[in-house]
């Protein structure tokens, strides 16, 4: 068993990636992240809400979520990646230009330390919204 020294929860599986307490939004969700990783995390963040400008930020999932009508996309950080969360339609319908990241489905994985393909996760999310409209709509 390892204890976080942080919150003091035990769990199995040593430096157990958790949140010591909740975020209520994103900033809060940032700001609790290591340094070096909150510049990308407010980058992705500004490109989704150019994206989807009338999107609701919130916490869902204990992840930055854009919601609007239905959730469109989470995002999350960790050790090793940060995550992206658009759905399992958006992966298959994007997985020509995902080729070099790991995904699955329904999640795309971009490697801390590498570069972020912020239009990439643009053109998802722009996809996003438009297919949440075309749910609305029917």
């Amino acid at each position: 068993m390892w204890k976080c020294p942080r919150c003091g929860r035990e769990f199995e599986k040593t430096r157990q990636e958790h949140f010591c307490v909740k975020p209520e939004n994103i900033d809060e969700y940032i700001a609790a992240q290591p340094e070096h990783i909150r510049p990308v995390l407010r980058k992705i963040r500004e490109t989704i809400r150019a994206a989807a400008p009338e999107a609701v930020e919130k916490i869902s999932w204990s992840m930055p979520t854009f919601w609007q009508g239905e959730n469109l996309v989470h995002f999350a950080a960790f050790t090793k990646h940060i995550g992206l969360y658009p759905g399992g339609e958006a992966t298959a319908a994007f997985a020509d230009r995902l080729t070099g990241y790991k995904y699955s489905k329904g999640s795309i994985r971009f490697p801390v330390g590498k570069p972020v393909d912020y239009e990439l996760i643009a053109d998802i999310v722009r996809w996003r919204v438009m297919q949440a409209k075309e749910r609305d709509d029917t």
